[in-house]
Formats: structure tokens, sequence, C-alpha cells
């Protein structure tokens, strides 16, 4: 499976193991990189700088020939912490960063002067070609199939014009679930695929049990969009507490959110109390259980070690 991804990378198959919140971590990578895939950590996963700088050691340590690992960063002014983990990752090294939510201009900047390949976050065309003009070295195309914060556009329709009007390659994120998928995304123009969903119920990632056979039990059909976690609507599991608490703004939220002086610090509180739900049904066996997933997990049957998952993606 030998694509522009696979040489950039010195990958055995054009997948990256997508960054997830909570969910990533350094057993995870270390898999995903023995198994022939990149794997990619979001830096908030890491309280502090001195965590994500160990993490950075530890990744490099187990690093196979061979291997690539990321970590994903989040640029705009709501991380306070961009600077420095932007200081700690250039500092340490690492084969490539993901940019969300925010320009890439001074991440490009900097990740290139200490050799880094930066993969920017995109949902449309236009950004797109923004990122390309800042020098990004490849595109993550999100489409309307992705867990999480996802884009608006069908996988097909969100390649095809990228791929038309932008010369660097184009790394499709979401509505992967098997090597069908892969595919599929590769014959629409894409030069790899970031998978994240897929990678939840598998015996590395340190979420609860709970979390990973929720993913083996619930389907496509069980994904629903939520406001109630950072305000921005975002992919779930539709459980019992989900149904229960609704998907919506409360009404006094949305009053707030129409005054243009308040808009900025209830997105700020919804987003920090959506955060520590999420936190909590991840790492804790509770009832208020708020897990974060895309529609891939219609083919996720079992719980697995990584190494298998990715059999499954590539055979």
């Amino acid at each position: 499976m030998e694509t522009k991804l696979t040489n950039i990378l010195q990958l055995t198959f054009p997948i990256i193991q997508a960054p997830m919140f909570l969910v990533s971590n350094v057993a995870m990578v270390t898999a995903a990189m023995d198994s022939g895939i990149a794997g990619c950590i979001p830096a908030l996963n890491y309280r502090t700088l001195d965590e994500l700088r160990e993490a950075l050691r530890a990744l490099k340590a187990a690093k196979p020939k061979g291997g690539a690992f990321g970590f994903n960063l989040i640029v705009n002014k709501s991380n306070v912490k961009y600077k420095g983990q932007l200081a700690v990752i250039c500092e340490e090294g690492c084969d490539f960063i993901i940019t969300s939510l925010g320009s890439p201009e001074e991440t490009i900047k900097q990740a290139h002067k200490a050799n880094i390949k930066v993969f920017c976050d995109v949902t449309d065309l236009n950004f797109a070609q923004k990122v390309e003009r800042l020098g990004a070295d490849a595109i993550i195309a999100v489409n309307n199939e992705a867990g999480g914060h996802r884009g608006n556009i069908r996988p097909e329709d969100l390649i095809k014009s990228i791929s038309k009007h932008c010369n660097i390659p184009v790394i499709s994120a979401g509505g992967v679930g098997c090597k069908a998928d892969i595919d599929k995304m590769l014959s629409f123009g894409a030069e790899g695929v970031s998978v994240g969903s897929p990678f939840i119920a598998s015996l590395e990632a340190g979420v609860t049990n709970e979390y990973k056979q929720a993913c083996v039990d619930y389907g496509a059909d069980d994904i629903i969009m939520t406001e109630r976690i950072s305000g921005t609507p975002c992919t779930v599991i539709n459980t019992p507490y989900v149904k229960k608490i609704g998907t919506k703004q409360t009404w006094l939220e949305s009053v707030l959110n129409k005054n243009k002086r308040l808009k900025k610090w209830v997105k700020m509180v919804r987003f920090s109390i959506g955060m520590k739900a999420t936190e909590k049904a991840a790492t804790q066996a509770t009832y208020k259980t708020v897990w974060v997933a895309g529609p891939s997990i219609e083919h996720t049957t079992k719980i697995l070690p990584i190494k298998e998952i990715v059999k499954k993606l590539t055979c």
C-alpha cells in the first residue's frame, strides 16, 4: 500500500492512528509503530510540559526502524499551553505535528526548523488552500463521518475537491472502519487515512473497559451529535445518560451565547465542564457516560490488541 504518506513517514501502511483526547497514549502509539502505521497523541493529554517531554522521550526510545509518531496541537488561543507544548516538541523532536482549530503558521515555522513535518486539520477547500500557502506538508481532510468534532462535507466530495486544487498530499479523516473503507478513500484521491474510533476498543487504550465495550456493543446508528460537551457539535454514543440530558444547549446557555460580550466566557465554561465530564466517563466506571466516538465503530466487534486491529484494516 505505497502512497505519498507511506513515503513521507516511511510506513508499511498509509494509516495514522488519530490523536484522541484522553484515549491516545504511549502504549497505543508504540503498538501502532510496531504494526507498520504511524501514531499520534494530543499534547493536551499531558497536564504538564514535563509529562509531555517524558512521553516524547519514551516514544523515541521505542520507535522501530521505519516507525513514525507525532503529536496533535490545538493552535488557537483557547490552548494556553500551546507555546510551551510547541517548544518542547521541537526541542525533543518527533516525525510530525497535526494542527487543529487555528492558524498553523507559527507551528509550521518552528517545526520546520526542527525538521518536523506539519499536517493540518481542515474541513473545506478554503482552509486547505490557506494551510498549503503557509507551507503545510499535508492536509488532514476532516469529513462528516469523523468522530468528535467533525466536518460537514462527505468524504468523496471533500477529498476530490482538495486533491484537485492543492498540490500537497491529502489524508482523509473519518469513516474508516475496515480495509474497504481505506481502499475507497484512496480511490477518491487520498494518500492516506487518519483512523481513530476503531482503536478505542484496543487492549492498549487507557480508558475503561466500559468505554471499550460500548464501542463493541453500539454501532453507526447509535452515534449522535451533541452540543453539551464543548458547546460545539460533537459526536458521541447515544447512551441512556446522553438521552436523559439531551443534546442541545440549555436555554440559559442559548441566551448567553447570543450576548456578544459573554459568549466567549460561556463557551470557555461549557468547554471546561464538558471536558471534565468526558474525562470522568473515560477513566472511571460511572452511569454518567459521555463517550466520544464516530460511526466507524460499526466494524468494531471485539476488544483487540492494536496489532490485530491494524491487521483487520489492512487485510
